[in-house]
């Protein structure tokens, strides 16, 4: 048998044992409560001269990003808003060699407000969160849900990115991979044609994509490395395809929620042994981008 307990909300801004302090407290002894990811704590109350202290500056250990996290009790305000934004300002001025993304943390993200955040995320890398306290029984618990999520970015086409200037296969493989990784890329364009048998790959600076008669189709793309081959999928992130990356054993580098993309990472042999995985994360994406 299951058995039910019925969950009490608390009120933290007018509870007189809360404090945005005990919140910000159990968010840097476990920041993966919100939902961002295994983040770690970079600092505390992090002091910004004449401007205030920065709530909560957490950063994921695997890639160079930063969340600048600002808390409030009760609802969003605008001066939550603008302290939220000017903390993010200047810690990606201050550190530009790391990505850089405000969180805003409220009980209460009014509609209203949620429509002038919106306004901000076409331009600054904003995730909105609601949190709420439970009580069960004699415990109590926070709960955090993502209620705006950073804006991810298209697809940038080859004839609007710089990085994208057209070379040669020589290219790569004299600056950048090696004709072994140079292979792997060959044998992902077979599964990839399994799909789409126009496709073929197109040689850039910075990557290599793919195209049909000269116009890009991005849905994947790779960059060999010297004895490794990067493979970026472009999906939103999900269990599902979290749970083909986990089983199947491949490595994933990162997800870039920038440019809403995997980044996996493939080894010798990945490709033939994974391929199963692979194709199946190929034609997720081929579905995604043509939807």
């Amino acid at each position: 048998m299951v058995n039910y307990v019925r969950a009490e909300r608390i009120l933290m801004k007018a509870h007189h044992e809360m404090s945005e302090n005990w919140v910000q407290q159990k968010i840097a002894e476990d920041p993966s409560i919100l939902g961002l990811g295994d983040l770690v704590l970079r600092a505390k109350e992090r002091i910004h001269p004449k401007a205030g202290r920065l709530d909560l500056l957490l950063q994921d250990p695997d890639t160079s990003r930063r969340y600048e996290v600002e808390l409030q009790l009760g609802a969003t305000d605008e001066s939550h808003i603008i302290r939220t934004i000017e903390y993010w300002d200047i810690e990606r001025k201050r550190y530009p060699q790391y990505e850089h993304c405000a969180v805003i943390i409220a009980e209460d993200i009014t509609s209203r407000f949620l429509n002038v955040i919106s306004l901000f995320n076409g331009s600054i890398p904003l995730v909105a969160i609601q949190m709420q306290a439970l009580k069960v029984g004699n415990e109590t618990t926070l709960i955090f849900t993502k209620v705006m999520d950073e804006l991810t970015r298209g697809v940038v086409d080859e004839d609007e990115d710089a990085a994208a200037t057209p070379t040669d296969r020589n290219y790569w493989l004299t600056n950048k991979g090696s004709p072994e990784t140079l292979k792997m890329a060959d044998k992902m364009l077979e599964l990839v044609q399994e799909i789409a048998p126009h496709l073929q790959l197109k040689y850039n600076k910075f990557y290599i994509g793919l195209a049909q008669e000269g116009q890009p189709n991005n849905f994947v793309s790779f960059r060999p490395k010297r004895v490794h081959l990067v493979f970026e999928v472009k999906l939103p992130r999900s269990e599902e395809v979290d749970q083909i990356i986990e089983t199947s054993g491949l490595e994933t580098l990162e997800y870039n929620a920038r440019w809403g993309q995997y980044r996996i990472r493939l080894g010798k042999g990945d490709v033939e042994k994974k391929q199963d995985a692979l194709r199946a994360l190929i034609k997720m994406a081929f579905e995604y981008r043509n939807a």
